[in-house]
């Protein structure tokens, strides 16, 4: 397997505070890879340590075969870079922004022309590229910034919570850009706090407190989930959570409309056959499932109950 990125110890301090903290990271080439979690994971700081525009405090990154930041440089003629705000210019036009872009990346007039045009046409701008940028709508200024971002055939594209500011229909239309970028050999590191849009990576690594708490295809990690997942369907389910509060081996509960998402400790020997009958005298006609589980439920698992005491440990200490 050919890498695009690969990290060790990756580590970078803001005074006290430990924004990423010692992590190890392997990206192929021409996939997918996401960063999820939530604001303050460490998802932003790391990207920009990988493109050269912060220095690690302790650790090594190669990307695209060059270290960084030594050769930051070399690695930035290499990629495209999409940020969370929108970084064009509101006053120019489409096509003066991306004609503009060309000459940062010191294209020549033909090329300028060929590439402009081509942008335009791949990613539907056609119909507003005399207006100014400033007047585009969420989706449109998306499209716009992607076709900026990718006007000089980079290898790799890193987006830092592109798709936070668009409606969904956008975020869909975003995601299918993307993989024909990477049909034609692109490498994508991509930042989300989406569940749907982290199960569409090739690959996953779950961020949590400036640590990786969990890696893996999206399948996988939803196989090798360190947790139960049991779904309960119930007229009363206020009454079914306060029945399960406090039960040792129920780790978190989730309600999604007339269901129940229960994460069970994993060692549990009959999870359905205890919920049923702790909830008897609660709920009789209650529907309990052993059910496959969710990205959300990984996460969780991965983050939440990561650092908690399993009822044993509790006990033994």
């Amino acid at each position: 397997m050919t890498l695009a990125i690969s990290a060790r110890s990756l580590t970078r301090h803001f005074g006290a505070v430990i924004a990423v903290d010692g992590i190890d990271l392997d990206v192929p080439r021409a996939q997918i890879y996401g960063f999820l979690g939530p604001n303050g994971s460490g998802k932003s700081t790391t990207i920009r340590m990988l493109c050269g525009l912060l220095v690690p405090t302790r650790g090594t990154a190669t990307v695209l075969g060059h270290s960084v930041p030594r050769e930051a440089e070399t690695v930035r003629r290499k990629l495209g870079y999409m940020t969370q705000r929108f970084s064009l210019w509101d006053d120019l036009t489409v096509t003066e922004n991306l004609d503009f872009m060309c000459r940062i990346y010191s294209l020549d007039r033909a090329t300028r022309r060929l590439r402009t045009e081509d942008r335009i046409r791949t990613y539907d701008l056609g119909s507003f590229a005399g207006r100014r940028a400033g007047t585009l709508s969420g989706g449109q200024r998306q499209r716009l910034a992607l076709a900026a971002a990718t006007l000089h055939d980079p290898e790799l594209l890193l987006l830092d919570e592109p798709t936070s500011a668009v409606d969904p229909q956008n975020r869909r239309d975003f995601w299918e850009s993307l993989f024909a970028l990477v049909a034609h050999g692109t490498t994508i590191l991509v930042s989300t706090h989406y569940m749907d849009e982290a199960e569409r990576c090739h690959r996953l690594a779950i961020l949590d407190r400036g640590r990786i708490a969990a890696e893996g295809e999206p399948k996988q990690l939803a196989r090798d989930i360190d947790a139960i997942v049991i779904e309960i369907e119930c007229a009363d389910l206020t009454a079914v959570r306060r029945a399960l509060a406090g039960v040792p081996a129920v780790r978190s509960m989730a309600q999604l409309g007339r269901r129940l998402h229960v994460l069970m400790r994993r060692d549990a020997t009959d999870p359905e056959g205890e919920l049923r009958a702790l909830l008897a005298a609660h709920c009789a006609e209650a529907s309990i499932e052993r059910v496959g589980a969710t990205l959300e439920d990984v996460f969780v698992a991965a983050t939440r109950l990561r650092t908690e005491p399993t009822a044993a440990g509790a006990r033994a200490a």
